[in-house]
């Protein structure tokens, strides 16, 4: 499956821009790479109104293992 591309303009603080370029150049990924990634994880975020499933399988499997400790915790 081809996916088509469409160009668009916007614009972004200074300080989130060059945190993007900064974190494109350390994974030697592009800026677009990392801008569909992010307004995937916000499409899936807000269509679902849930938690990604990545998180919660990571917030899971943290509980199994520190369920006790966040009990007590939390008292």
């Amino acid at each position: 499956m081809v996916q088509v591309k469409e160009k668009f303009a916007t614009q972004v603080d200074s300080q989130i821009l060059s945190s993007i370029r900064s974190l494109a150049q350390s994974e030697g990924r592009q800026i677009q790479t990392l801008v569909d990634e992010a307004l995937s994880d916000l499409i899936e975020k807000r269509k679902n109104n849930r938690p990604r499933s990545h998180v919660m399988a990571a917030y899971l499997s943290s509980h199994e293992k520190y369920g006790e400790l966040y009990q007590k915790l939390a008292k």
